[in-house]
């Protein structure tokens, strides 16, 4: 997991850079501190603004939330594959590993919503999202790769590849990740029409 900057070596955002740089900041509070811990002060200290800024951008909580979730979502469901619609199953999940490595807030982050859910049924919609995001992403790969799988497959498969990140960005091991990927594929290979 990611750790909290000093406050020293945090810098303002630019002009222009603004809203983005609060987006990372909820990503960094929710993924260090947990959901609960998520208010104005920590975005706004987390991104080294007043905390004004945060709610004259978002408003609510709620829209704070949201953009924040679809931030992530953005940053992260361009892994599902190296060359998206190319029907290359060696592409598929390929950068998974690096993308955790490079940016394991991302996923904690939506980890970390995704359990808050089970208390917090307002929540659900959120975690349904980023199911829905990462799986419309892969079908549209496995379709694109000659398989026409029915949504279990796409659900399997992603539910797969979702335990493999949960583990790495848990307990670390990029390179059984890897190598797990790789026997993901070859199952993948055999489904091939």
């Amino acid at each position: 997991m990611t750790t909290l900057k000093p406050e020293s070596a945090r810098r303002a955002p630019s002009y222009g850079e603004g809203r983005a740089a609060l987006l990372a900041a909820v990503v960094r509070v929710v993924a260090d501190q947990g959901l609960r811990k998520l208010t104005y002060r920590a975005v706004a200290k987390e991104a080294g603004v007043a905390h004004g800024l945060v709610a004259h951008h978002f408003g609510t909580r709620d829209v704070l939330l949201e953009a924040a979730l679809q931030f992530s979502l953005e940053n992260s469901v361009t892994s599902i594959s190296t060359r998206p619609g190319s029907g290359d199953l060696e592409a598929v999940f390929a950068g998974l590993v690096a993308m955790v490595e490079n940016n394991p807030a991302d996923q904690a982050f939506q980890y970390e919503l995704i359990l808050e859910s089970r208390r917090r049924p307002e929540l659900r919609p959120y975690v349904e999202a980023i199911y829905q995001a990462y799986i419309d992403g892969l079908q549209l790969e496995l379709e694109c790769a000659g398989i026409n799988p029915d949504p279990a497959l796409s659900h399997l498969i992603y539910a797969a590849a979702d335990g493999l990140v949960f583990h790495q960005i848990t307990i670390g091991r990029p390179e059984l990740t890897e190598r797990s990927l790789k026997h993901l594929r070859a199952l993948l290979q055999q489904n091939k029409s």
